[in-house]
């Protein structure tokens, strides 16, 4: 779907209806947390023993429901979700396609990492939003307890083989990597999210502006996040008992 077409579902802010760049903002919510329910779902099928099947896919649940309000906001906002959800389904099927895990574990560090910078991104979009969908937000991508099964067994695995520390760091770094690499690309094409991101609010859909993509002072402001949102990764791989 191209920006500021007149099916894009960005044009609803044309006539009093919400900003463009929160729109896109939950739609591409709304499909990560979708990814993330079937992703935690066949991690929990691979799992090694019942107690961590049991664990990923009570993690699963979670994610299910998280896509089901965002979904249900997009409905209350008179935005058609799925419409809404259509132009980042490519974006993020490639990085998981690029970034397919090998193993259980290799799943579990995409999970852990890949979600939780994703997670750290969405919560400095909505920084610009309105109090509902900053809120709505931060529910969403609070990781309350999440992360910490998921680091557990990842340590687990490392403890019982110290092997896997390297290999595994090496992924999570690729993995980062690739994540913002994406985000840069998403954020190039959807310009009223880049300009939500710069803090300049979401532009309404269908100007000259939203044809040509963003501009180069909201892909820099882009760039600079991303540059802190790194800073957390360090964190993340000492989480798991990782080196950085």
């Amino acid at each position: 779907m191209t920006t500021g077409s007149p099916t894009d579902p960005g044009a609803a802010a044309v006539s009093g209806g919400p900003a463009a760049g929160v729109v896109d903002l939950l739609g591409l919510l709304a499909y990560a947390e979708l990814i993330a329910f079937f992703r935690l779902a066949g991690h929990a099928d691979l799992a090694p023993t019942l107690s961590a099947k049991g664990e990923l896919a009570a993690l699963a649940a979670v994610e299910y429901e998280h896509y089901r309000r965002v979904h249900e906001r997009l409905t209350r906002l008179g935005v058609d979700p799925e419409s809404a959800m259509e132009p980042f389904v490519g974006p993020l099927d490639a990085w998981h396609a690029r970034t397919e895990p090998q193993s259980w574990l290799e799943g579990l560090v995409k999970a852990y990492v890949g979600d939780g910078i994703a997670g750290d991104f969405y919560r400095q979009v909505a920084e610009s939003a309105d109090d509902d969908t900053r809120e709505l937000v931060g529910g969403v991508v609070s990781e309350n307890g999440r992360a910490e099964v998921i680091a557990a067994r990842v340590r687990e695995a490392v403890a019982d083989d110290p092997k896997l520390a390297g290999r595994l760091s090496l992924w999570a770094r690729r993995l980062v990597g690739e994540a913002l690499s994406q985000a840069q690309v998403v954020a190039a094409q959807r310009v009223e999210l880049a300009a939500l991101l710069a803090g300049a609010g979401g532009r309404p859909a269908g100007g000259s502006e939203g044809a040509k993509g963003a501009g180069a002072s909201d892909l820099g402001a882009v760039s600079r996040l991303f540059a802190r949102l790194t800073d957390a990764h360090t964190a993340r791989l000492e989480a798991m008992g990782l080196s950085g």
